[in-house]
């Protein structure tokens, strides 16, 4: 096992080559389990191929949490998921922000870099969510032309995740998939493919999560997460929520068997991100996506597997 350094406050002297992702299941990474990883032997764990960050983690210049993500980085690929770009927003994308994500994607070279549709900054002012966005024309051109900012500026391709949603947008002018196929079009950008946003959202607004994956562009996904939510009800009401807090759901994993067989399989990660449990619990779920890829594979996608997923 390499050595961990805390404290550590510079890069490692040899920057690593960018490692493609491959189609297999890969875990978010959380600090709990930064030992768990580094202590395995080789061949353990094998559920979990590959690792996905939080960006803004890791947008310090040093410490305990670089050391260990050095030292993973250089066992596993690593996929870089931003939450805080606010591709959505308004006014201007934030340069220091951008300028921060840049140094963490030439640090550590991930296989894939990620960011969600949403904004969640208005005027200067950051907001401990993602809002969704009004899937207008002009939000078309607007986030087209952050992703393309972003994009040149990383000199990477990136994937636009779908958002969580809980009420309809009533100036929606066209549907979350057409929206998302014609950003790819307009920006060379790829698709993060949220399997649980679209049943969390799909439920909340009372549409169909079939005829939402019929019309999806799955050519254009890159990637997929699979996640847990949250039920709240009432007494003549109920409304799901993506808190990433338990097990993937059975429909989730029936929407993941379904897009497997129509399209193939994708890297895949499964997203735990509140009450966190202990690692075994989260590869055991990696098995279970496993599986099903497996499975898919052994048939052949029914719609063709052309997609790429770096630039």
């Amino acid at each position: 096992m390499p050595d961990i350094l805390i404290g550590a406050k510079k890069a490692p002297a040899s920057t690593p080559a960018p490692a493609k992702i491959p189609s297999v299941t890969g875990v978010g990474l959380k600090s709990d389990h930064y030992r768990d990883i580094l202590d395995a032997s080789p061949g353990e764990n094998t559920e979990a191929g590959w690792f996905e960050i939080h960006a803004e983690n890791y947008m310090g210049e040093g410490g305990a949490p670089h050391a260990y993500l050095s030292a993973i980085r250089e066992r596993f690929p690593l996929s870089i998921h931003g939450v805080g770009l606010s591709l959505g927003s308004n006014g201007p994308l934030d340069d220091a922000h951008l300028k921060r994500l840049k140094g963490l994607v030439e640090r550590y070279r991930p296989g894939l870099i990620s960011e969600h549709l949403a904004w969640c900054s208005a005027g200067g002012t950051f907001f401990n969510d993602l809002f969704p966005v009004p899937l207008t024309h002009e939000t078309l051109r607007k986030v087209g032309d952050h992703i393309n900012q972003t994009q040149d500026y990383l000199s990477r391709r990136i994937l636009i995740e779908n958002p969580s949603t809980y009420l309809k947008t009533v100036d929606d002018e066209m549907s979350e998939p057409e929206f998302l196929e014609l950003l790819c079009e307009r920006t060379g950008c790829g698709i993060l493919l949220d399997l649980n946003n679209v049943a969390v959202s799909c439920a909340n607004k009372a549409e169909n999560t079939a005829d939402y994956l019929a019309h999806f562009p799955g050519a254009d996904v890159g990637e997929i997460h699979l996640a847990g939510h949250s039920i709240d009800k009432g007494h003549d009401w109920e409304l799901r929520i993506d808190d990433h807090g338990s097990r993937v759901s059975q429909e989730v994993w029936a929407l993941f068997g379904t897009f497997c067989e129509r399209w193939g399989p994708r890297p895949t990660l499964i997203e735990w991100d509140t009450d966190v449990p202990a690692f075994p619990v989260l590869l055991e779920e990696a098995g279970k996506a496993r599986d099903i890829m497996q499975n898919a594979a052994a048939f052949g996608p029914l719609m063709g597997n052309a997609h790429a997923v770096t630039r």
